[in-house]
């Protein structure tokens, strides 16, 4: 499952669960530039966070990390 990171957003938008993410672009772990749109029709995890180096967000990505083979075993 590819793994990107979101360098620059040109809108904040507040999501609420079950809505659709907008398109947006960013730079791949290998340094590609990809978009949402890339992956129309697959599943794919968006991970969003609003501060880097902050507790509640190292909790998180620890806990994504933790139960990656979990999300990947649910895409299947």
């Amino acid at each position: 499952m590819p793994i990107f990171v979101v360098t620059k957003t040109e809108c904040m938008t507040s999501l609420q669960e079950g809505d659709k993410a907008p398109g947006f672009s960013g730079i791949d772990q290998n340094k590609n530039k990809i978009s949402l749109h890339d992956f129309k029709g697959k599943k794919i995890i968006l991970y969003f966070y609003p501060k880097d180096n902050t507790p509640g967000c190292t909790a998180e990505a620890c806990d994504l990390r933790d139960h990656y083979k979990l999300w990947l075993d649910k895409g299947k």
